[in-house]
């Protein structure tokens, strides 16, 4: 599972990432009513999606059958490949890592999660945030490279990862120094 919690970002996610989130089968049905709501705070507006802020997230089945029909009401375009829904949340996960907001470590963890959801989609695996697939596994196992090393990797595929993208202002900002958060 995609671990939305531990993404150090006080900021509720995107339509369009929890979109890509739902396409790779990650979008996390507890925290979807909140994120709801929280458009809702933000100025969107729609029966479905008023009815989705609505529930509890105790059920995954109704959040997962309302979802589409708010996003789709929010203007959101769902990503038609597993390897869009991928280039989208790699593009989210680096953005939070350049941004200080996502440990090097985290961002390796969420590499994992996407690539396993994609059924190791060659296509997704291209991807530069895809190429780091199996770091996490030499940074668990102290083999290969040092913390320094892996650090830098991560990186420097994120600012790859971002500039194939249309890039965030802030994420922009920090590209040209900024490691992202330290934590391991």
């Amino acid at each position: 599972m995609i671990d939305h919690r531990e993404q150090r970002n006080d900021e509720t996610p995107t339509p369009n990432i929890v979109g890509a989130w739902f396409v790779l089968g990650a979008a996390a049905s507890e925290r979807v009513p909140w994120w709801a709501g929280q458009w809702l705070a933000e100025g969107h507006d729609g029966p479905t999606l008023r009815e989705l802020a609505g529930l509890n997230g105790r059920d995954p089945h109704a959040v997962t059958d309302l979802l589409p029909a708010a996003l789709a009401e929010l203007g959101v375009s769902m990503p038609t490949t597993v390897t869009a829904a991928a280039s989208e949340a790699f593009r989210y996960t680096a953005e939070l890592h350049l941004s200080g907001q996502a440990s090097a470590r985290w961002v390796a963890q969420q590499v994992e999660q996407i690539i396993i959801r994609t059924d190791y989609s060659n296509e997704v695996f291209d991807l530069p945030l895809g190429l780091i697939y199996g770091v996490d596994d030499e940074w668990e196992g102290g083999w290969g490279r040092t913390v320094e090393e892996l650090k830098a990797d991560i990186h420097a595929k994120c600012v790859e990862q971002l500039l194939g993208s249309s890039m965030s202002s802030s994420a922009i900002s920090t590209v040209d120094g900024n490691a992202g958060a330290d934590g391991e």
